[in-house]
């Protein structure tokens, strides 16, 4: 493929109105409220919830292992960011490392596919808590609808508004989250009660025998998806420090706010409740606060949901337009709108997003997203092979950030990776079923990514474009 051009540079936030011709840059705290926003969704709290009914201080250590490992893959989306400052996504570095073929696959398998099966769930959540609220006073699925409707033209806009939204969304989740947490640690809203059931285990057994390891696949799903930041590093004030910063400071952030919110969990549900509720969280938020619990709890789910569509409707379709001006994916996505917004990606991912949430039922939906969330751990692999690839490749290129103690990071991350695709499966009985949707998938978008770099782009399937 050519070197780079203007076009080929396109990042989240290149629509960023201006002051004369000068970019406005977003600062930490905006960096931050991405990324926590994208990880903090309510699939992420029904598992804390439940890992730490299942395992009590074992899960607590599984915590810290997953917050280790998500550091490694922060280390090397830093690497790869700054190396190549112009391009954003990771089918760039890919195809720099290791050929358009996995690129294509990496990108498709790890975000594209996934975002689209998880959404609907996110959005499926919001009615099921709505319809606790209110109940028979809103029609089905309307509201989720109208949200993703309303966050579609937010984002057509541009990024300027993308961003504000994502700050206000970001700050309700994370102060509704520390506040349930610390009024339950303190017993401030309501006394700490008398459990009918199974306390959860505090002993040190499970993380002495180690038994937590078990745990830790369970607790990655805390700590992914800070790397979103990445395809925004053109609108960073002084990247080189704030895209590593960024991802660091928000995963430990994201530690301590789960941290606090367990631990809370603790002392008003047992483990039977934290286990076996379909909602743990509302039960959680009713203990805490009460009468006022249910609102709670709902204001938690539609200030996460929003701010995990927000974060996609932003990110994915720049992934897809920059992969279309390298032509990895279909011309008509490098289309953009007068804001710089890439309007086909962005209504095409709405449509592919509104389909198995209008004609699939929930549970359909959860099986499909463990199966393709499995596929987002090979997109971390790739990450890590990349930057291996790449030292031995191209070892006078300028890393403006170069992972410590590599390639020690690299080496442990993809292990772990494999560990937790192998561990992804919530019970025996649905591994089965877990892992040929996933084999189904990826086969699949092998098979078209062939085809695609074989006789579209006309290349080799390994190929590294070095240009």
């Amino acid at each position: 493929m050519s070197g780079n051009t203007p076009s080929d540079s396109m990042t989240m936030t290149d629509a960023l109105p201006s002051s004369g011709s000068r970019k406005l840059k977003m600062g930490l705290l905006t960096m931050m409220a991405i990324s926590i926003g994208m990880v903090i969704v309510q699939g992420a709290m029904i598992s804390a919830t439940q890992g730490i009914g299942i395992g009590g201080m074992g899960f607590i250590a599984a915590m810290i292992v997953a917050l280790i490992i998500a550091l490694f893959n922060a280390m090397s989306f830093s690497e790869l960011s700054l190396m190549f400052p112009q391009e954003g996504t990771l089918a760039t570095y890919t195809q720099k490392a290791i050929g358009h073929f996995p690129a294509i696959v990496a990108v498709f398998a790890g975000y594209v596919v996934v975002a689209i099966l998880a959404m609907p769930v996110e959005m499926f959540m919001v009615d099921v808590m709505l319809g606790e609220l209110m109940p028979g006073a809103l029609p089905e699925k309307v509201v989720p609808m109208l949200i993703l409707a309303v966050l579609v033209v937010t984002n057509l806009i541009g990024a300027d508004i993308f961003a504000r939204v994502q700050n206000v969304l970001a700050l309700i989740l994370v102060s509704a989250m520390v506040l349930m947490g610390l009024m339950a640690i303190t017993g401030t809203a309501e006394p700490h009660p008398q459990l009918s059931g199974t306390p959860v285990d505090w002993s040190f057994g499970g993380v002495l025998d180690g038994s937590f390891i078990g745990l830790v696949a369970l607790a990655m799903w805390l700590m992914v998806g800070v790397e979103f930041i990445c395809p925004m590093v053109n609108e960073v004030k002084d990247p080189q420090k704030n895209i590593p910063r960024t991802m660091t400071l928000s995963l430990f952030a994201i530690f301590f706010i789960f941290l606090a919110f367990v631990v809370g969990a603790t002392f008003y549900l047992d483990s039977e409740t934290l286990t076996g509720s379909p909602i743990p969280y509302l039960d959680y938020a009713n203990a805490v606060f009460g009468k006022s619990g249910l609102f709670i709890a709902t204001v938690m789910a539609l200030a996460a949901t929003c701010s995990t569509v927000n974060t996609l409707l932003a990110s994915i379709p720049r992934m897809l337009h920059g992969m279309a001006m390298q032509g990895q994916a279909f011309p008509q996505l490098k289309a953009t709108n007068r804001f710089g917004v890439p309007w086909v990606a962005t209504l095409m991912l709405a449509v592919l997003t509104s389909i198995p949430f209008l004609l699939v039922d929930i549970d359909s939906l959860i099986t499909l997203v463990i199966a393709a969330t499995t596929s987002y751990l090979l997109a971390y692999m790739v990450a890590h092979i990349d930057v291996l690839v790449l030292r031995q490749r191209l070892p006078q290129h300028q890393r403006p950030y170069r992972t410590p103690f590599y390639p020690l990071p690299q080496i442990l991350g993809i292990a772990a990776m494999i560990y937790i695709a192998l561990n992804n499966s919530p019970s025996p009985e649905m591994t089965t079923l877990v892992y040929s949707i996933t084999g189904i998938i990826l086969l699949l978008l092998s098979v078209i990514a062939a085809l695609w770099v074989k006789f579209y782009m006309k290349r080799g399937l390994f190929e590294p474009d070095m240009d």
